[in-house]
């Protein structure tokens, strides 16, 4: 039974305290294990301090600092709806303790803490507990008093924790006790035994009656019928340590396995999927959430690198091999092409060869070959490498087998949302020469202080523009988004049924763009690139 999110915690623990019937609640030690225990159908937790502090790794004895503890609970309210009980220990110290600790368990949505009436540090009520002395009874009530004043949520609840069964001092003394506790303030009485049979506990129940609520810790008495717990009226029953040493047992098992067999058969099918881990985690509501806030990122974008010409400018470099195989330091153009993408998330890379198609072996990439490559242009393999992708569209990213770039080009072109983008180098007039690569470009604004936060959009695309309307040459990159996709893929596929366009490249795509007046969104940069088109660029390439 799930909770209702707009009823505070501490009112529905409130609930469970003052309810007609008796309630269960289990014990939790970090997010993960109070979801699991919400998702049982719990209506409360119990934030244990043996749990806590064995997760941590260290003994019940408060040598988990309150605000360890303190960043634990916050974890677990973050992960559930159904309210948390902490088990407080002695509060971690006086009346002022106390209440810094009520203000900020408030703070986090902690329905309720239990304190117990020992001495701080405080030792685990299981270890030598007749040998613990008890915490003065009016200093206790002080205790109870001052983390009364210090809440603002009224429904906030303190159980006080008696010990006196615990520490040898009788029936007598825990009456007295939980009068005195109840008479301070204390919401509830949590009656505690060390014993394998619930007679101390039934026998203060019957002399206490219904003063306030009672809450029992059956660890020892496990034998005894729950039937028990509710013909004697008591509010709340805790188990209270059982989610950890459940884990406890499987992690061990576990261990001694892998470190003896030594693979992963004998274990896979009694553990956990990872897929239960991620659910739990609720993974997928933040992939929904990038979805919505994040600015459109590469992780979902392919990129097509059109690579199947030799470069025969390169000379004897490229008589075994295409250019994109010419080595720059000791690798070839295509794998710093590859490490450019990857480092952006574009991982999906469809590589167009044609020449020396069996030199171009990079691993982790989708090969489509172009075999006509020498009497077609990049339109030709462009298509190919489109009409090869399977399963839905995705932003696509198309550049050159022989264009060296600096991995904010594509970083720029993933966050812009818009069907077409390209990138222009408005340094156009030193680097004349990559007007190669299909020509200079008019733009909606040239490159300019007043071009920072505009939405440029090219005019014109071609070598014989008129120097006065130059605003840059374009680059050779084209971000196609998933919706244009297709669009792009048909258009393609009507120019190459003429076969005046059998080598037609991006450019005269763009050219068609233009024509038939569809927007193409431009981003300027100066530099951040390089072409190699002969022996010069790759020495310089070197250097980039």
């Amino acid at each position: 039974m799930s909770s209702t999110p707009h009823i505070s915690p501490a009112s529905q623990f409130r609930k469970l305290l003052l309810s007609e019937q008796v309630e269960f609640i289990c014990e939790a030690h970090n997010g993960l294990s109070a979801k699991i225990v919400q998702e049982a159908g719990f209506r409360g937790i119990w934030a244990s301090g043996l749990s806590i502090s064995a997760q941590f790794g260290v003994r019940d004895n408060n040598e988990a600092s309150w605000t360890q503890v303190l960043e634990n609970l916050e974890f677990m309210s973050d992960a559930t709806t159904i309210p948390i009980l902490l088990d407080g220990d002695t509060g971690y110290g006086n009346f002022n303790n106390m209440q810094r600790l009520v203000r900020k368990l408030e703070q986090r949505r902690i329905a309720a803490v239990c304190i117990e009436d020992k001495l701080f540090p405080k030792t685990n009520s299981f270890i030598k507990g007749s040998a613990q002395p008890m915490a003065d009874m009016q200093e206790f009530c002080g205790k109870i008093k001052a983390g009364k004043d210090a809440q603002t949520d009224p429904n906030f609840s303190i159980i006080a924790r008696v010990e006196s069964f615990i520490c040898g001092w009788g029936l007598a003394e825990a009456l007295r006790r939980a009068e005195a506790y109840h008479q301070a303030g204390a919401d509830g009485i949590l009656i505690h035994s060390a014993l394998s049979v619930p007679d101390e506990i039934l026998a203060f129940k019957q002399e206490w009656g219904n003063r306030c609520p009672v809450v029992i810790v059956p660890t020892k008495y496990y034998a005894t019928p729950t039937d028990v717990f509710r013909q004697h009226g008591f509010s709340i029953v805790i188990w209270a340590n059982h989610m950890l040493r459940t884990s406890v047992a499987a992690m061990q098992r576990t261990a001694r396995t892998l470190k003896e067999q030594e693979h992963l058969l004998s274990i896979e099918d009694k553990v956990a999927p990872v897929s239960e881990i991620f659910r739990l985690q609720n993974a997928a509501e933040l992939q929904e959430a990038e979805d919505r806030y994040l600015p459109k990122g590469a992780e979902d974008t392919c990129a097509i690198v059109l690579a199947a010409s030799r470069g025969k400018e390169l000379g004897e470099l490229t008589e075994q091999q295409p250019k994109t195989m010419v080595n720059i330091q000791g690798t070839p153009i295509l794998s710093h092409i590859v490490d450019a993408y990857n480092a952006v998330g574009i991982k999906d890379i469809v590589v167009v060869r044609g020449y020396k198609k069996e030199t171009v072996n990079l691993p982790n990439l989708t090969y489509v070959d172009n075999d006509d490559f020498a009497d077609t242009g990049e339109l030709d393999s462009l298509l190919k490498a489109l009409r090869s992708k399977k399963g839905p569209a995705q932003d696509t990213v198309i550049s050159y087998g022989d264009v060296l770039f600096n991995k904010y080009i594509p970083q720029s072109l993933c966050q812009e949302s818009e069907d077409c983008v390209v990138f222009v180098d408005s340094n156009w007039q030193e680097q004349s020469s990559y007007a190669r690569l299909g020509g200079f470009t008019e733009c909606t604004i040239p490159n300019s202080r007043r071009a920072f936060n505009a939405k440029i959009y090219l005019k014109q695309l071609g070598d014989t523009l008129p120097q006065e309307s130059i605003h840059g040459v374009w680059m050779g990159f084209l971000k196609v988004s998933t919706s244009a996709v297709t669009l792009i893929t048909d258009i393609i596929g009507e120019m190459l049924a003429d076969p005046a366009n059998r080598k037609a490249g991006i450019p005269q795509l763009l050219q068609m763009l233009l024509k038939r007046q569809y927007p193409i969104r431009v981003l300027y940069t100066a530099g951040h690139w390089l072409d190699i088109n002969s022996i010069e660029d790759v020495v310089q390439a070197g250097n980039f």
